[in-house]
């Protein structure tokens, strides 16, 4: 399972979906397409505005500055893996910690 955990400015995506094995995986890469294309929109706007870390099935987000459009495009992804989340329960958890 993946798990989705987002505490004030810091957002941990860890694990695997197990939804189908590596490299066929559709809730992973649905995960990672959500995931990578909004770290990459925010970091064309300012590359000072968060920094992450990838490790071995763990990716961590921590989020340096708020501005407008920064909340708006992590609250955007938030909502995408939270839908995510709803259509495939047993394959990916999101935590908001911070509400």
């Amino acid at each position: 399972m993946i798990r989705v955990v987002k505490k004030n400015n810091k957002i941990t995506i860890k694990g695997h979906a197990c939804y189908d094995e590596y490299g066929k995986d559709i809730v992973c890469a649905s995960v990672s397409s959500i995931v990578i294309t909004t770290v990459n929109g925010i970091l064309e706007i300012d590359r000072e505005s968060l920094k992450y870390v990838e490790e071995k099935d763990i990716l961590t987000i921590e989020i340096l500055k708020d501005n407008e459009i920064i909340i708006k495009l992590i609250d955007n992804m938030m909502n995408l893996l939270t839908e995510l989340s709803s259509n495939y329960p047993k394959n990916i958890e999101i935590r908001k910690e911070d509400e």
